[in-house]
């Protein structure tokens, strides 16, 4: 590679024709002990177990694994274990912030920890317009590594729509989006607009529909439970073998719906819990479920589980 390291298309380019965002890539939930410290045993424990279990890879530092409440010490050594466990081909980190130079930054950490992409959010410290969106994109696409970009409106209130995502495509600084809108009519237009751009599926509760729009990958939260089940739906779906995997989607979808509420960290930390992982407490401000929110989860776990889909 005769490319500066540190500019865009230069590493880009080379990792792309691998597409280390395809496939399943599990949206960890991070193990807390009851002090609310992290486990990075049990972490890295669970990393590995996933890919045994035929996940193609993590992404740390996300929703999922309550980054927000991290400390800068706790979220780079969370990267660092991820990548000690599986390698960092399969590794995928969150790297979002409130700056773009600190998003940058986490980029590039987790480009010395070895990792071959990072998924990134919008700017969400306020509603960006789309100057903001693109600069901000920029900023982080510096650090040389490919980003799947996030689009979470319900949660940044910044919708990178199609259109705003294609530009982004164009001038280089995304590879493909995780896409959480729940709209899967966006996946066709996004086809037409950006054909070379990866659709990758960004809520669980849609994961059937977006499958058969084409998507390339799946960000995943339930697999963190139910792994093999997730796993054998994903490969159906993607192969067009509905046979299989209708039936499997509704047997799972009273859990795959959680991971669309305001409680999905709450829900699927319960989850592993029941299945024999540990998910362990929130931290705050997050909150436990409420009583008839913990009885419907658990329930639908265990339902699951008695049904050897764990």
């Amino acid at each position: 590679m005769t490319d500066t390291p540190g500019t865009p298309g230069s590493e880009v380019t080379a990792v792309a024709e691998n597409g280390p965002w395809r496939g399943i890539l599990v949206a960890t939930a991070l193990p807390l002990d009851d002090d609310l410290s992290v486990n990075y045993d049990k972490f890295a424990e669970h990393c590995a177990w996933l890919v045994e279990n035929g996940c193609d890879g993590v992404v740390p530092n996300g929703s999922l694994g309550e980054y927000q409440v991290l400390t800068p010490e706790e979220r780079a050594k969370v990267v660092e274990t991820a990548v000690a466990a599986i390698g960092g081909e399969r590794v995928m980190p969150g790297v979002a912030a409130y700056g773009s130079a600190e998003s940058r930054r986490w980029a590039e950490q987790a480009r010395d920890a070895g990792c071959r992409a990072v998924m990134l959010l919008p700017p969400n410290a306020y509603r960006a317009d789309e100057r903001s969106v693109l600069a901000h994109y920029a900023e982080v696409a510096q650090a040389g590594l490919p980003i799947v970009a996030y689009n979470n409106p319900i949660d940044t209130k910044v919708d990178l729509v199609p259109e705003l995502l294609a530009k982004l495509h164009g001038e280089g600084y995304i590879q493909g989006v995780k896409e959480f809108s729940g709209d899967v009519r966006r996946a066709y237009r996004l086809a037409e607009l950006a054909p070379e751009l990866d659709l990758l599926i960004g809520a669980d509760d849609v994961l059937l529909e977006l499958a058969i729009a084409g998507a390339k990958g799946w960000v995943a939260g339930y697999p963190n439970a139910l792994p093999r089940a997730s796993v054998d739906l994903y490969r159906a779906a993607v192969a067009g073998d509905l046979d299989t995997a209708l039936p499997l989607y509704r047997q799972l979808h009273p859990l795959l719906r959680w991971d669309s509420k305001v409680e999905f960290v709450q829900a699927i930390k319960l989850s592993m819990d029941i299945a024999g992982r540990h998910g362990g407490p929130v931290r705050p401000p997050r909150v436990p479920l409420l009583p008839e929110q913990e009885a419907v989860v658990r329930a639908a776990t265990e339902k699951a589980v008695a049904a050897g889909l764990a």
